[in-house]
């Protein structure tokens, strides 16, 4: 009898321990998902405003120079100098902590960058400034090094819910961006609060979820094998961009030390290519070119290419915003272009096209898996499965994020723990070079 009693006095101990640990997750997350959905409200009109500001006046994308002196000017003042989303992947990692100053940094100076005419997205935003909350309410509440990072990873999926109303695939984004082959499961609970609150304080504040009208085809193995043709081909050019972007910031910065230069300099060069194009295409964000190759299948055949030269330019000189945006544009305008030569419809493909540059990106196929169905709904769940997992492998270990850690090989189960891009940059673990 004493030993069921015992048992028994066992089982409740335990199961106040969880229901403390609940309790604390959710006022915890439900406060940081509150945070971020005001914020990012507020942070999403202010883009959208500015956005529309610039494309009724036609005179101010001359600002470009002086706006890319203005950007260094505010991270200098607030003394937030070369701070990235690779910062925020650092702090999970490691424990690091996030500086509060580059939440209002990184939010004026992305809404800067829209206002001007910078090729720029604003998950970075999201990210950068969704850490930070959670940091901070972690910080005030207490919490111990593990659970601080956790608040930091409510805060990114909170953020990136409130902006594009994705919650699940925000919550397994943020979950699984910071080291590719592990998810942090003990993340999930809090993440998902934090992203569902933000995501009702956005929908009550006005913002419009990310929608878009997708007619997937009739499942068929003529057809599978078109998507994974085209998934192959966006997976390479995902690796390309990610490429292309890290290379023209490393030069850039070498060839031209100066920031208050290098800024004027590539504020100047995308007026001067704003004008050449003769068209505002590649500025911004570019939403309204997504929509058109997914809902309407119309996409200029070159428009990948321009988006890619004018987004890498944009972050390298000093422009502050987000790369996943960007993916989008690319992804969707690449399907949209190629997806009918192999027989793909061109609005179906451009949706492929998106997920899974994305996926080749970010290097998170789940998230995409999730995103993709939260975007364009569950009719082609199969389709954009096999999208995001070619696209994954065919990547290579590149990615957005530097910082990023690719804990298991892409074509085996076996742990090898390099940071993406170390290739390029010369930056792996005491694993990873053992591995190599």
């Amino acid at each position: 009898m004493k030993k069921v009693l015992e048992n028994v006095k066992s089982y409740f101990d335990h199961l106040l321990l969880y229901a403390g640990a609940l309790g604390k997750w959710l006022v915890i997350s439900t406060l940081v998902g509150v945070l971020c959905g005001l914020l990012g409200s507020a942070f999403h009109i202010g883009v959208e405003k500015a956005t529309e500001l610039r494309e009724a006046n036609a005179w101010v994308i001359y600002t470009l120079p002086a706006a890319g002196l203005l950007a260094v000017a505010v991270y200098r003042l607030l003394r937030v100098e070369g701070q990235s989303t690779n910062n925020i992947l650092r702090e999970i990692q490691a424990g690091k902590g996030v500086s509060g100053a580059l939440i209002p940094a990184i939010f004026l100076t992305t809404i800067l960058t829209h206002l001007a005419g910078g090729s720029a997205g604003r998950e970075g935003a999201a990210l950068q400034m969704g850490g930070g909350i959670g940091y901070g309410v972690g910080s005030v509440m207490g919490l111990d090094d593990r659970d601080l990072r956790t608040a930091t990873m409510t805060g990114m999926a909170a953020f990136f819910s409130a902006l594009f109303g994705t919650p699940l695939a925000a919550t397994i984004f943020a979950m699984g961006v910071v080291s590719v082959g592990l998810l942090y499961h003990a993340a999930f609970l809090p993440c998902f609060i934090a992203s569902l609150s933000a995501y009702g304080v956005s929908l009550a504040l006005g913002v419009e979820p990310t929608r878009f009208a997708v007619a997937a085809p009739e499942l068929s193995l003529l057809m599978l094998l078109r998507v994974a043709l085209l998934a192959a081909a966006c997976g390479i050019l995902s690796a390309l961009f990610c490429g292309i972007l890290h290379h023209t910031e490393s030069n850039l910065h070498r060839r031209i030390p100066n920031p208050w230069l290098r800024a004027f300099l590539g504020g100047a060069a995308l007026l001067a290519l704003t004008l050449l194009l003769g068209t505002g295409d590649y500025n911004g964000a570019g939403m309204r070119v997504i929509s058109a190759a997914i809902e309407r299948g119309s996409a200029v055949p070159t428009a990948f290419f321009w988006k890619i030269v004018f987004t890498s330019l944009t972050l390298s000189v000093g422009f502050k915003g987000g790369e996943v945006v960007p993916c989008f544009f690319i992804g969707a305008t690449f399907g949209c272009v190629l997806g009918p030569l192999l027989g793909i419809p061109a609005g179906f493909a451009a949706a492929l096209g998106l997920v899974a540059v994305f996926c080749g990106a970010v290097n998170c196929p789940m998230a995409s898996m999730v995103l993709a169905v939260e975007l364009f709904g569950a009719g082609g769940v199969l389709y954009y499965a096999l999208a995001c997992g070619l696209s994954y492998v065919l990547s290579g270990y590149t990615g957005l994020y530097s910082s990023q850690r690719i804990l298991y090989d892409k074509l085996k189960a076996q742990y090898i723990d390099v940071y993406a891009n170390a290739h390029r940059e010369g930056e792996e673990t005491e694993a990873g070079r053992r591995f190599s």
